[in-house]
């Protein structure tokens, strides 16, 4: 396989401060290409939401830089997921434990993906999403809110939860939550595009749209999907977001097709 990733990020109409936080890392090690995508929202109602999405980010930053190399001498994605897993509990716990010992709010979502070769995994908390597109698009993580609880429940439609006035409030957060519990999926990597998304994003732009505008068998470029998100970006601005919005794009190709 081989990997490119864009990104793009905006402050929106009616912030002043961007709590968003992203990552890509691309390495390759004994030919073996790696890329690990993060995004993290900051919490919005919460005083320093951008700094505790600006720990996380550091924290996964250092992690690939400095301890991925000794999990590829034999690498085993269960193990590295168990461990990431517990990355995000130690990170939960010291960013719960500086806010109660400064009087401070603080949290974050986490929607993390690390391609590793011909596999994935992904961890996630909170209300950011990840999409996979090839011939049709894929929600890949399950929200961590009180409306998606309830729709599968059944006590809600999904267009009823889209205008609940409840729709942001989480489940868990990382450095709100007393103990957090991410999604993690494993699964074998195919070719298409995977997304990343803040709520900011994905709230006023259709599942259609972003089918339209990142459909996989179209040849786009690193420059045309750049252009492609930042249209995306401000239509969700001229329908009225209020949100901080950010997107990730990653295009997978198999080794033949280059980019």
């Amino acid at each position: 396989m081989r990997f490119f990733a864009v990104a793009d990020t905006d402050i929106g109409v009616n912030k002043a401060i961007n709590q968003d936080s992203l990552l890509i890392k691309h390495a390759i090690y004994d030919n073996t290409e790696i890329l690990m995508a993060v995004i993290c929202d900051g919490m919005g109602g919460l005083s320093k939401g951008e700094l505790a999405s600006a720990v996380v980010i550091r924290a996964f930053s250092d992690w690939f830089t400095n301890l991925l190399p000794f999990e590829m001498e034999d690498f085993d994605i269960q193990i590295v997921g168990s461990k990431l897993t517990l990355l995000l509990k130690d990170i939960n716990t010291r960013i719960r434990d500086y806010g109660q010992k400064n009087k401070a709010n603080m949290g974050t979502t986490f929607s993390g993906i690390l391609f590793v070769g011909d596999e994935y995994l992904i961890l996630h908390v909170g209300d950011c999403r990840i999409y996979k597109i090839n011939s049709h698009i894929e929600q890949l993580t399950v929200d961590q809110t009180f409306v998606a609880r309830e729709v599968i429940r059944g006590y809600l439609t999904p267009d009823q939860a889209k205008n609940d006035k409840r729709r942001n409030l989480l489940l868990q957060c990382i450095g709100a939550s007393k103990t957090i519990e991410p999604q993690i999926l494993k699964r074998k990597t195919d070719t298409g595009i995977y997304i990343l998304c803040s709520d900011g994003f994905r709230h006023t732009i259709t599942e259609s749209e972003m089918l339209n505008a990142f459909e996989y068998g179209k040849k786009s470029s690193e420059k045309q999907l750049r252009e492609s998100i930042r249209t995306l970006i401000n239509t969700a601005k001229e329908r009225g977001e209020k949100d901080n919005i950010s997107v990730i794009v990653i295009k997978v190709n198999a080794d033949s097709e280059g980019k």
